[in-house]
């Protein structure tokens, strides 16, 4: 009781420093009542702010993130209060105080938010017909997973969310150590696990039961349900950061192309729930600016213009903000990787891909090449403006292959989702490689634009072609800048299934094809 107390003083004294925009005639609002809502057998931990007026009014309902619980959004609870929202934020089930085990966005997670609904219908000033959801991270999940469940929920904000979890956790078939690890970590001294939790952890990290793992995943992924999504028709924001190193952006991307509701994708500099980070302690930033927008024209009748503006925003890594009516369309263009040099160890890329060449790799040794620390490179950047850097030099040409391309006299506009074809030769059945695109300046310095593992799993070794899809980026090559493509095997961002003492050989007919605009 006393860290909750702690909590509430701490969120609400943040929230009065500087708050966010609130309307010309704020509303009083209650005060912060804390409630226990009921499901089925477990008790959840809720808090209630509205209103004061008599009326009825459109409500919000936040799950808290992975790891946290209802004080999450207390600034923001408070903030829309004002602008004429019942806000009932709850710690879904097995987290801090709510009863029960962790569900991980499963059934009875949806079934607990439909219950946070029906209470909240029950007990305040809520207009049914008026219902919104919305988080960040788990709570974003929760609430995209539970339109599809429940059609009282018209408008749905989802803020460093997920749409595929095979994806986030199998990605091109590599699996995702650190993210992976951090969620377990805070299950463990935040939460009560249970067996089903503990169990699948347990199995992803031997790498046992795949299959079964997978299956669960889907059960918890929004794309399963789009049909169900598309059916019940809320108008859907999603706000992601183009370096979430949980939940990486191509999966987003896709859902969002499928969707037919009402729909708008935010996509920015960033890491896992940085962007959000600033308005859940009472700042005002971008993020919750367009959550108000969305929720204000959804819900609560105002048209704020939101919906007649181009559906995906844009903000580059290292450009001014974009806005494109969908997806932006873009043109491929195809660099082959040259023969590497015996002089400085680095191959041309561009080009039609050339062969008669090959780049045999350590399959167990790690270079200067990565992705860097889950949460932390990424999530510095989002403050200070730069990317991920490398002095290009110190790449270990023994453990890495290196392709340059020649500097353009133009700026290159990379809009979208490059992907690297690998053709391998006398390789082991299962391995990993690493590749990572980069911006490379007259002096050697390299910043990573964007960069993916991908593995195979096969029951024979030889030869073999892989494809990997790199995470979706935003960003333009400056004139006179090489753009460089490094592959190398290992990143401790990830598992790879390289045994030790191995090797892979990357042969000619290799090639990267890079959307541009």
């Amino acid at each position: 009781m006393r860290l909750r107390l702690l909590a509430v003083l701490v969120v609400a004294v943040l929230a009065g420093l500087t708050g966010p925009a609130l309307p010309a005639s704020a509303a009083a609002t209650t005060p912060v009542r804390f409630v226990d809502i009921q499901g089925d057998g477990v008790t959840l931990k809720a808090n209630v702010v509205a209103p004061a007026a008599a009326g009825r009014y459109p409500a919000i309902v936040f799950p808290s993130s992975w790891g946290l619980n209802d004080l999450e959004y207390l600034a923001q609870a408070t903030a829309f209060a004002q602008r004429g929202y019942v806000v009932v934020s709850y710690t879904p089930r097995g987290w801090w105080s709510s009863g029960g085990e962790i569900d991980t966005a499963g059934p009875r997670d949806l079934a607990d938010l439909s219950r946070v609904i029906d209470w909240t219908i029950a007990n305040t000033a809520t207009d049914p017909a008026r219902i919104g959801a919305a988080g960040v991270s788990y709570g974003a999940g929760i609430s995209l997973l539970g339109a599809a469940a429940d059609r009282r929920i018209r408008a749905v904000a989802m803020m460093s969310g997920w749409t595929d979890l095979v994806y986030s956790l199998y990605g091109d078939n590599t699996r995702h150590q650190q993210s992976a690890g951090l969620l377990g970590l805070a299950a463990d001294l935040l939460g009560n696990p249970g067996t089903d939790l503990s169990g699948k952890l347990a199995d992803f990290n031997a790498n046992r039961n795949v299959d079964e793992v997978k299956a669960w995943a889907r059960v918890r992924s929004p794309a399963t349900y789009l049909d169900a999504i598309n059916a019940n028709r809320p108008a859907v924001l999603i706000a992601n950061a183009w370096g979430d190193s949980f939940f990486p952006p191509n999966q987003l991307v896709d859902l969002f192309g499928r969707l037919s509701t009402p729909k708008r994708l935010e996509l920015r500099p960033g890491d896992h729930a940085i962007a959000e980070l600033t308005g859940i302690i009472g700042l005002d930033n971008a993020v919750w600016t367009s959550v108000r927008r969305w929720f204000d024209q959804y819900l609560g009748g105002v048209d704020t213009g939101i919906a007649g503006e181009p559906a995906v925003q844009l903000t580059p890594l290292n450009a001014a903000a974009e806005a494109y009516p969908s997806w932006p369309s873009v043109t491929s263009r195809r660099y082959g990787l040259g023969q590497i040099r015996w002089w400085d160890g680095t191959g041309l890329l561009g080009g039609a891909p050339s062969t008669g060449w090959s780049k045999t790799l350590p399959g167990d040794l790690d270079t200067v090449a990565g992705g860097g620390v889950v949460l932390l490179t990424n999530g510095v950047g989002a403050f200070t403006g730069q990317q991920p850097q490398i002095w290009l030099p110190a790449v270990d040409r023994l453990r890495a292959g290196v392709w340059a391309a020649e500097r353009p006299s133009s700026a290159l506009r990379i809009r979208g989702i490059p992907s690297v074809h690998l053709n391998l030769t006398g390789t082991a059945a299962q391995g990993t490689l690493v590749a990572y695109l980069y911006d490379l300046d007259a002096l050697g310095n390299a910043k990573l634009i964007t960069h993916a593992p991908v593995t195979w799993l096969g029951t024979s070794g030889g030869s073999r072609s892989v494809d990997v899809s790199l995470s979706a980026t935003a960003y333009d090559l400056p004139a006179g800048h090489s753009l460089t493509l490094v592959v190398d095997t290992t990143d401790p961002l990830y598992y790879d299934a390289n045994a030790s003492g191995s090797t892979v050989t990357v042969a000619g007919g290799s090639y990267v094809d890079v959307p541009v605009r």
